[in-house]
C-alpha cells in the first residue's frame, strides 16, 4: 500500500546532470519558489506550465471547498482560474528537509490561504529539458484563522480562578448543556451514527466549538462492535487506526478484539466529551430550502423529539443497509435465516449445519468460528475473492507509514496520513499492483494451496489487490488471518455457484448442488450509503445525492465515468446540508478533519464557494 512507485524520466544527460548538483530540498525550494511567484502574480499559465502533462493536483478544502483532484494541465487550470484569487495562497515552503529516490525529490510542505493554514506534500521530477516539473501535489486545510482549536498554548484554563461570572462547575455545566441540547439548543450539526466515524466527527467539532450532536441507536457507544459476533478483530493493525487526539497506548494489540475496540469507544465519548445521545432512532427527516434547516424526528428512549440542524451527516459506515438477497424456498425453509451483520457467533449452533452465503471477510470470519467450535459449516463462493495474508499485508503493505518500525522511524501518524493522501486515485494502482506481485511470489504456496482446494482466486481487476478493491466497491476481498488454512484442508467446506432456491432443509445450488442446512447466513454485503438516506428523506432526496463509495474506475462493482475521489464522501453533496461520512478507522480519523472544517465554517458564516460539486451518474 506505501511503495513510492518511480516513474521512468528520460532526460538528456546534460540536464540530469545539472539536476544532480542541487540536493533535493534546494530542487523542492527552487520549484516551490517559483511556483508562489506564478502565483502571486496570478499568473495561472504559468503555474500550471510548472507540472508535468501527468500532473496532479489533490485538494482537500484548502482551495476548493471539497475533495478534489484536478489531473493535467487543463483541469490544474481550471481550477486555478477560478479559485486562485479568491484562495490567495501564500508562504509556501517545506516543514522538514526533502528527501529524493532517483530522479523523485519529495517534501511535506505548509502554506496559508486567505481563510486557513495548511499542510500537503510535493513530489517533483525532472521534465524532458531537464527542469524539475510538479508530479504530485497535496494540499490540505488544516486550521481556520481565527477559529483555530484550543490546544496547546491556546488550551482551556478548566478551573474557575477568581470571581468569574460563571461559577459553575465542568460537571454543572456539562448537565446543563445536556439537559438543553435538542430542547431549547437546537444543535448547528446533526450526526446519525454513533460508531468510530460519528464519535470521531463528534470529537473534531467539539473541539471546533460547533455545537453538535450524535445519536444512534444502541445502548452504549461501542455496541456496534460488541454486538457482532465474538470472534471478531479488527484486521487492519493499530497503528493505522488511531483515532483523533487520543492514539491508542503503545501496549494496545496490534489486531484489537472487538469489545476491547467497543469499549474504547465508549471511553473516548465520555473523555472527548462528544455529545452523544444513545437508544435513539431517528424515523424521518425533510429539509426546508427556504430555512435551510431540516426537520429531523427521532425516538430517544420511547419520547418523540424533534430536531432542527442545519447539516446533516449519515455517518452509518462505509457500508449501507445490508443486502439480503431474495431466492425462492427462504419461505419454506424451516431453521434460521439471518444476514451476516446479525449473526450472534457459534454459540448454539452444535450439532447444527450451517451455510454461509459469501467468500469475502465476514463470512471467513464466521466460517472460522463455527468450525473452531465443532459446528459442520460450508462456505458457498458465488464469485471470485482476494485473498491477502495479514502479515503480508502488515509487512509489505502497510509497513513504510503504519508500523512500529515506521513509528521508530520518526514516520508520524499524521505523516503517514499525507503521504498516503497524496497519491492521487487515478494512479494509486500502479503503486499497488507491485506490492502484490511481491506478495503473489511469498505467499505461492498459500495460494496454490488454495486454488488446489477449488477457491477461485483475484487480484483484482487489474492485479492492483485488497485497497484498490475497497476504494473502488468496498467488497471482494478477505485479509486472512487463520481461515484459509481451514478452507484449503477442506475444515471449512467449500461449494461455488449460484443459489438456485432454498427448500425446508437445505441450500440449493445452480447445478444442482444440494446443501443440508438448519441455518442459513447470509454473508452478502451491503448497499450503497444512500440507502439510508431514502429510508429518511425518501427516494427523491436519496436519487438526488446517488451512488455514494467508488472512484468511477470502471473495473466490477465501480461503474464509470471517472470521479476522481470517493464519491459522496466527506464532502459536499447535491442535496444541500447533507453529507456522508465513514470508512474504516483510517479513514474516520482522516477525513473527519476536512469534514468538520467544512462544517466550522458555515457554521462561522464564511465564503464557502464549492468547486467541482460532484455530478450525479449512478442512483445507488
Amino acid at each position: 500500500m506505501t511503495q513510492t512507485l518511480e516513474p521512468e524520466v528520460t532526460t538528456p544527460a546534460s540536464d540530469t546532470a545539472a539536476t544532480e548538483l542541487l540536493t533535493p530540498q534546494e530542487r523542492i525550494d527552487a520549484w516551490l519558489a517559483r511556483f508562489s511567484a506564478a502565483l502571486e502574480a496570478g499568473d495561472v499559465e504559468g503555474a500550471t506550465a510548472m507540472f508535468s502533462a501527468d500532473g496532479y493536483w489533490r485538494d482537500l478544502v484548502a482551495f476548493t471547498w471539497n475533495l478534489k483532484t484536478a489531473e493535467g494541465h487543463d483541469e490544474i487550470a481550471a481550477m486555478l482560474t477560478e479559485r486562485l484569487a479568491d484562495t490567495a495562497p501564500s508562504n509556501w515552503g517545506t516543514t522538514e528537509p526533502a528527501t529524493a529516490t532517483d530522479d523523485v525529490a519529495e517534501a511535506f510542505i505548509a502554506l496559508e490561504t486567505s481563510v486557513g493554514r495548511c499542510e500537503g506534500h510535493l513530489r517533483i521530477k525532472p521534465g524532458p529539458d531537464g527542469t524539475d516539473q510538479g508530479w504530485t501535489l497535496l494540499t490540505t486545510l488544516q486550521e481556520l484563522k481565527g477559529h483555530e482549536e484550543p490546544n496547546g498554548f491556546g488550551r482551556p484554563l478548566g478551573a474557575v480562578h477568581g470571581s468569574a461570572p460563571d461559577q459553575r462547575s465542568w460537571a454543572q455545566r456539562r448537565d446543563d448543556e445536556e439537559l438543553e441540547l435538542g430542547r431549547a439548543v437546537q444543535p448547528y450539526v446533526l450526526v446519525i451514527g454513533g460508531g468510530q466515524g460519528g464519535i470521531a466527527l463528534g470529537a473534531r467539532l467539539r473541539q471546533l466549538g460547533v455545537p453538535s450532536l450524535v445519536v444512534d441507536k444502541h445502548d452504549r457507544p461501542g455496541d456496534q462492535w460488541r454486538k457482532r459476533y465474538k470472534s471478531l478483530c479488527l484486521h487492519d493493525p493499530v497503528w493505522y487506526d488511531h483515532l483523533p487526539y487520543l492514539p491508542f497506548p503503545s501496549n494496545w494489540p496490534v489486531f484489537a478484539p472487538k469489545d476491547k475496540i467497543g469499549d474504547w469507544l465508549e471511553f473516548y465519548t465520555k473523555v472527548m466529551e462528544v455529545p452523544y445521545w444513545s437508544r435513539t432512532e431517528c424515523t424521518s427527516a425533510s429539509y426546508d430550502e427556504a430555512s435551510g434547516r431540516w426537520t429531523v424526528h427521532v425516538v430517544r428512549d420511547g419520547e418523540e423529539l424533534t430536531l432542527h440542524p442545519t447539516q446533516l451527516v449519515l455517518a452509518t459506515g462505509m457500508s449501507g443497509k445490508a443486502n439480503v438477497p431474495t431466492f425462492p424456498g427462504q419461505d419454506v425453509f424451516a431453521g434460521e435465516q439471518h444476514h451476516s451483520s446479525r449473526h450472534p457467533g457459534p454459540d448454539g449452533y452444535a450439532g447444527k449445519k450451517v451455510v454461509v452465503i459469501g467468500a469475502n471477510n465476514s463470512a471467513h470470519d464466521i466460517c472460522k468460528a463455527l468450525v473452531e467450535n465443532g459446528v459442520d459449516t460450508t462456505m458457498v463462493q458465488r464469485s471470485s475473492t482476494h485473498i491477502v495474508k495479514s502479515d503480508s499485508l502488515m509487512e509489505i503493505g502497510l509497513g513504510a507509514l503504519y508500523s512500529e518500525q515506521a513509528v521508530a522511524d520518526g514516520m508520524t501518524t499524521k505523516k503517514a496520513d499525507l503521504t498516503f493522501a497524496s497519491l492521487p486515485y487515478r494512479i494509486m494502482h500502479q503503486f499497488q499492483i507491485p506490492l502484490y506481485d511481491q506478495i503473489r511470489e511469498r505467499d505461492k504456496d498459500f495460494y496454490d494451496r488454495l486454488e488446489a482446494a477449488g477457491f477461485d482466486l483475484d487480484f483484482g481487476d487489474d492485479d492492483s489487490g485488497l485497497f484498490m478493491k475497497y476504494l473502488r466497491r468496498g467488497s471482494g476481498y478477505y485479509i486472512d488471518v487463520g481461515a484459509c488454512d481451514l478452507v484449503a484442508d477442506g475444515t471449512i467446506k467449500l461449494a461455488k455457484g449460484g443459489v438456485d432456491h432454498l427448500t425446508e432443509d437445505s441450500v440449493v445450488l445452480s447445478d444442482g448442488t444440494e446443501l443440508p442446512a438448519d441455518v442459513v447466513v447470509y454473508a452478502t454485503g451491503y448497499g450503497s450509503m444512500n440507502g439510508w438516506a431514502a429510508d429518511l428523506m425518501g427516494q427523491e432526496v436519496a436519487d438526488r445525492v446517488g451512488k455514494v463509495w467508488g472512484l468511477g474506475s470502471e473495473t466490477t462493482k465501480d461503474p464509470g465515468p471517472w470521479e476522481g475521489e470517493q464519491r459522496n464522501m466527506w464532502k459536499p453533496t447535491q442535496q444541500p446540508g447533507l453529507w456522508f461520512h465513514g470508512g474504516n478507522l483510517h479513514q474516520s480519523r482522516h477525513y473527519s478533519l476536512y469534514l468538520a472544517l467544512q462544517l466550522k465554517a458555515r457554521f462561522e458564516g464564511l465564503d464557502t464557494p464549492v468547486y467541482g460539486l460532484q455530478e450525479v451518474h449512478h442512483l445507488s
